[in-house]
């Protein structure tokens, strides 16, 4: 009868198991010097070997004949518990045997002595499933055991465990196997069951099994049924897209192309790849992607989804840090809302098209995406061009793997926007400089300026202090408004509330008294990152920004101001 290779390969002495030396070295030479302990909790990730170390431990306590802390195997004890044919040697599961009666049941047959062998052992498995009421009850026999009472716990979620159970146990943490050392595992039993094997599909599924030996002998077992296995065969075993697909889906949302992604996706979905499957994997790929990228001299160790390293360096170059952890949230947003949804592709689906319209997508770290871009367009001095009718926000939308370069962008002369001049230029403001200029259209209502398509911004020179007019602070409004929160927009196109000038090298909001709210709302940090681009883009240079309370004016120096605009008339004369 055939048996499974993960049951068939368990180890059966403490030498055999791989990728935990730090454990069974300590459990051997506790039962090569008799040092035992009553009760014992074996934490660890599922398939890290708990219940195997656990059956080994039992196996050695009473083995007639120990070898160096390794039970012989060969003795009547050994094979008994191998086979399951001592009564002394229980193991329990926690999940089914949950309940209060459960316990106390053991704990009443646990103070009578073993019949064959020398340590009556309980290995109970996933205690964290037992109930308040069941810990309770096995605290007791725990906190005063019989001499010849032993507990082996096992689980795989410690905080689940009361602090009283945890204290009265010798714990031992299990961990992942590495990668490279459970490659070789599966090689060698892939080597002693004939079975044939690429290096690179033992790699892969070394890495989709995270660590754990049960469910890489289980899908090497899967994979055995296609008599030669190489990464195709296991893609298809396990019900995977395949690294080739994922990285043309992927390719394909970089360049904005939903029908190609979609068409794409519906052929793997025809073939019966399950979205939520497809969902993790492509978020595998942006991983290995941004690893890459933040790491890349250790980025060989560190990814796990057997893709090509060029084909990441070639991605990681491309993208930003922040582009790739918006694209990671939107595909977990979408893995959570497929679980709770009637129609899982369609969720799928609609990721992928949020994906090909911006990589960023529509959440908080899609915001911090666009900034970093805009902030990195800046700094290096590069012009972002704006197609006609495009807005100022869908072009900061573009995402840096598509955006050209500073080079490739040619700066068109048919179009330029001049910023505010100086006072002494003859004392013009910016909108009667603009109507002296043929190339500059001037609106007959300041408040329907807008930022022109194919914009290039000349540099201002010798700016010292001057009010901004009502057609440039527009200007601004409408490069950051789409950007900002409604509030905070309505409030800054109030002039009774918001006005600006220029000093110098500093460009100034001036808030009226009494507003603290709006100096709050526009003092932030990721406010005002945003008006030093719109101001750097309309001015042609970067300016200081400050916000600061409006002088208040006194009746009397109010009523000046009003005769000297009133002596601008010949016809009004004063006594």
């Amino acid at each position: 009868m055939y048996q499974a290779l993960y049951r068939k390969w368990r180890p059966q002495i403490f030498d055999d198991v791989i990728g935990q030396k730090h454990i069974t070295d300590s459990l051997r030479n506790q039962v090569a010097s008799g040092h035992l302990s009553h009760a014992y909790l074996f934490i660890g990730t599922r398939g890290t070997g708990k219940t195997t170390c656990a059956r080994i431990l039992a196996k050695a306590v009473n083995c007639e004949h120990p070898e160096n802390g390794n039970p012989c195997g060969k003795c009547a004890s050994c094979r008994g518990i191998a086979e399951g044919t001592v009564m002394d040697v229980v193991e329990l599961d926690a999940a089914s045997n949950n309940g209060v009666d459960n316990v106390r049941a053991l704990r009443d047959e646990a103070v009578f002595s073993p019949v064959d062998v020398k340590k009556r052992v309980y290995i109970i498995d996933e205690v964290h499933m037992l109930s308040t009421s069941a810990f309770n009850a096995l605290l007791k026999i725990i906190e005063e055991p019989p001499a010849h009472l032993m507990f082996i716990l096992a689980t795989t979620e410690l905080q689940k465990v009361p602090a009283t159970i945890l204290s009265r146990c010798q714990r031992h943490s299990f961990r992942r196997i590495d990668k490279p050392e459970l490659c070789r595992y599966i090689e060698k039993i892939a080597s002693a069951e004939n079975i044939s094997i690429t290096h690179d599909a033992a790699d892969l599924i070394a890495g989709l099994s995270e660590g754990g030996v049960r469910d890489a002998l289980s899908m090497l077992d899967q994979c055995s049924a296609y008599g030669s296995v190489g990464t195709e065969q296991v893609y298809s075993a396990v019900g995977l897209a395949g690294n080739l697909k994922i990285t043309e889906i992927f390719s394909d949302i970089c360049s904005h192309n939903a029908p190609a992604a979609l068409s794409l996706f519906d052929s793997l979905w025809r073939d019966g790849k399950d979205p939520a499957s497809f969902i993790k994997e492509l978020s595998g790929f942006i991983r290995d992607i941004l690893i890459t990228k933040l790491a890349p001299g250790s980025a060989s160790g560190l990814v796990y989804g057997g893709y090509d390293s060029s084909t990441l360096a070639g991605f990681a170059e491309k993208l930003s840090a922040d582009d790739l952890y918006a694209a990671l949230d939107t595909l977990q947003n979408a893995l959570r809302n497929i679980s709770s949804r009637l129609n899982p592709k369609m969720t799928a689906e609609l990721c992928l098209v949020s994906l090909c319209n911006d990589l960023s997508g529509d959440s908080l770290a899609s915001l911090k995406a666009r900034v970093s871009r805009l902030e990195q367009a800046i700094s290096e001095g590069k012009v972002i061009p704006v197609s006609a009718g495009t807005t100022a926000e869908e072009t900061l939308r573009q995402p840096s793997c598509v955006r050209p370069s500073a080079t490739a962008v040619p700066e068109p002369e048919s179009v330029r926007m001049t910023a505010p001049p100086s006072v002494s230029e003859n004392e013009k403001s910016p909108d009667s400089i603009s109507s002296e200029r043929p190339d500059i259209p001037v609106k007959e209502h300041p408040e329907e300026a807008e930022i022109k398509p194919e914009i290039t911004v000349r540099k201002a020179e010798n700016v010292s202090s001057s009010s901004l007019s009502d057609s440039g602070w527009s200007k601004i409004l409408a490069y950051v408004g789409p950007l900002l929160p409604v509030g905070v927009r309505v409030l800054l196109s109030d002039p009774l509330k918001v006005s600006s000038s220029v000093e110098g090298d500093t460009f100034f909001i001036d808030v009226a008294p009494g507003n603290e709210f709006i100096s709050h709302q526009i003092m932030k940090d990721s406010v005002i990152s945003k008006f030093e681009a719109a101001v750097s883009s309309v001015f042609g240079r970067s300016l200081n920004i400050r916000v600061r309370e409006r002088k208040i004016e006194t009746k009397a120096e109010k009523q000046h101001g009003n005769l000297d605009e009133l002596r601008k008339f010949s016809e009004v004369t004063f006594n």
